[in-house]
């Protein structure tokens, strides 16, 4: 019988998780005797999350090298499909989206890279980075077996072959290590699957070690990773807890090199609670016991970044919708602007004094500078009903209301209209809201409904050749566990007035990729959803967040980039603007405000603006 070490490697190399003799190039990283060997000697990785979408990829020289300085020698990203192939067959690795930029970046600051490509990734991210063309097909069920969805995912890996085999430490590049799908021993335990995401990767070309992450312990792990895999855990706590979490999983870990693929050394943030943060003494006392004992770890996040634009996820949590808000900052080391918190500091006085013999730290960067705006009053406005034939020039008709993805829809907006041909009294039902509601009679707002809150009625009393429009924001796809399958957007099912169907409906699909067409009028006072513009007076560049207080909910455009959503609940009232995307002088703001009363001005703060609205 073969010792265990030499077993191991034996079955990593026939899954592929360890290079063959005849590679061309010689890889200089290995999995070997319970160790990580880079250049044949023992390896501890230091690693942090960084997501290369959710920072300007202006300033992701900045960012790296601010990780580098902290005492990290790697740098971990997810490969997100949804921002890479928004349409099928159609990508795109151009700006924030070039993956391949990122990791040569990485390289040149001094970082070796690990990728986790997929395809599932969490990451609080809009349907855990699936693209919403998914959904268009009936049935289609995704982490499955199903051909159809095992043939998408295929194409996905093929194409990004290309933008990442070349850079992988077995072609001289640095990336080190890649994992095989995410936690999937939260959800399954479906090995065809796994085994068929692990040949997939395979064959586009990626023939680093490759890795699978779950929970810790035997539960989790023997579900989630195939047989011979190398297995590495996630999880958050203080040294104690980081010491139980490896004990549970010690059996799972046999002869393996021990590695936390994530430690959550901060958390997010959902709309309507509270603000989190996770103790500088909870974090560097766990990472402090992990090298320690010469355990690997990755921390997640190092910098969080934002979900700009429409890329925030959402939690199910038993049944409940919990949508992620704009905000990723994640009470990371390097915070959402680019600035070195207390905590960044704290772990750099651990790993430098845990540093190999020989190694010594850079000196860190100057944290990025934020700066106050002067307040703006936003004088020019126009309705979104009224924007309805620039928006959306050519509204599609049907029987029953239908998701956006009918439509080949995305992302944003989505505007139903039905011209009631007789009275109705009682109660409006929307089955389902997905995910926030604003209906109106003939242009006024007569109220809102809430999937947080499982809102799906109202009462009304409703005359014939009244209009009555129904517009719905999706406000993110969640993003793991049960029911990622049936997050169709819009209008899912029916719409009823007095218990009767109402039919024959008018559709405005409004992804909102494109505002400039707007035509904006100085004087008008819009009584629903409008959208509001002016210029935002940048005397110095520098990051700033918008102090959206005084607003009620909607999303915010500067100089066409979109920053995410706002929302008067809670926890975050501002919203971050990278320095990247302003300019000296004068800045074109476009707020979408959903609601028409309140403050119709903002400012920049130097801070971002926490707190939460009361509870109704």
């Amino acid at each position: 019988m073969k010792p265990l070490p030499l077993l191991l490697s034996t079955c990593l190399a026939a899954v592929g998780l360890l290079p063959v003799a005849a590679s061309a190039t010689p890889a200089h990283f290995t999995v070997q005797d319970g160790q990580f060997l880079l250049d044949g000697k023992p390896y501890v990785i230091r690693s942090g999350e960084m997501h290369y979408p959710r920072i300007p990829h202006a300033d992701w020289r900045d960012r790296l090298r601010k990780a580098r300085a902290m005492g990290l020698n790697t740098i971990t990203t997810y490969a997100f499909w949804n921002v890479s192939e928004p349409e099928p067959g159609h990508f795109d690795f151009t700006g924030d989206n070039d993956i391949a930029t990122f990791v040569r970046t990485a390289q040149e600051e001094g970082l070796n890279v690990i990728v986790r490509p997929g395809p599932f990734v969490c990451a609080e991210w809009e349907f855990g980075g699936f693209p919403a063309w998914l959904l268009r097909t009936p049935g289609l069920r995704v982490r499955s077996y199903d051909p159809r969805f095992l043939a998408a995912s295929a194409a996905w890996f093929k194409r990004l072959g290309k933008e990442l085999a070349p850079l992988q430490a077995t072609h001289g590049g640095p990336i080190l290590m890649m994992q095989v799908e995410n936690e999937y021993g939260y959800v399954g335990n479906d090995v065809d699957y796994m085994k068929a995401i692990r040949q997939q990767m395979l064959d586009a070309g990626f023939d680093v070690p490759f890795f699978m992450s779950n929970g810790p312990g035997p539960t989790w792990m023997s579900r989630g990773t195939l047989p011979g895999m190398l297995s590495v855990i996630n999880f958050t706590g203080d040294a104690g807890k980081t010491q139980r979490a490896f004990a549970r999983s010690a059996t799972s870990m046999q002869g393996m090199p021990k590695m936390a693929g994530e430690y959550w050394s901060g958390w997010y943030d959902r709309w309507g609670e509270k603000h989190n943060t996770r103790s500088n003494d909870e974090v560097t006392g766990a990472v402090g016991w992990m090298l320690d004992h010469d355990i690997s770890f990755n921390l997640y996040m190092v910098d969080g970044g934002t979900n700009f634009g429409w890329m925030n996820g959402a939690n199910n949590d038993d049944g409940h919708y919990l949508p992620v808000t704009t905000s990723y900052d994640y009470d990371s080391p390097i915070d959402e602007a680019g600035r070195l918190t207390p905590k960044y500091a704290a772990l750099r006085e651990v790993i430098a004094a845990h540093l190999p013999k020989g190694e010594r730290l850079p000196a860190p960067p100057a944290s990025s500078p934020t700066t106050a705006v002067a307040r703006v009053e936003l004088r020019e406005s126009i309705g979104l009903l009224d924007a309805l034939p620039t928006l959306s020039p050519h509204p599609r008709t049907t029987v029953t209301p239908q998701g956006m993805e009918t439509f080949g829809q995305n992302y944003g907006l989505i505007l139903y209209r039905k011209e009631l041909d007789s009275a109705a009294q009682g109660k409006l039902d929307v089955d389902d809201v997905r995910d926030y509601a604003t209906l109106l009679v003939d242009g006024r707002p007569i109220g809102t409904l809430d999937r947080r809150k499982d809102e799906h009625a109202l009462p009304v009393d409703l005359l014939a050749g009244d209009t009555l429009d129904v517009v719905v924001e999706n406000m993110g796809r969640i993003n793991i566990g049960t029911g990622m399958e049936e997050e169709s957007k819009g209008i899912t099912q029916s719409v009823q007035a007095g218990g009767e169907d109402l039919t024959k409906w008018t559709t405005y699909p409004l992804p909102l990729d494109n505002l400039s067409g707007l035509a904006f009028k100085t004087g008008a006072t819009p009584a629903g959803p409008a959208f509001w513009h002016g210029t935002l007076d940048v005397p110095t560049v520098a990051g700033t967040f918008l102090d959206l207080r005084g607003w009620h909910k909607g999303n915010v455009w500067i100089n066409g980039h979109h920053l995410g959503r706002f929302w008067d609940i809670g926890p975050q009232q501002s919203l971050y603007v990278p320095a990247a995307w302003l300019r000296k002088g004068k800045n074109d703001v476009v707020v979408l405000e959903m609601q028409g009363s309140g403050s119709h001005s903002l400012a920049g703060v130097a801070n971002p603006v926490f707190s939460t609205k009361p509870a109704p």
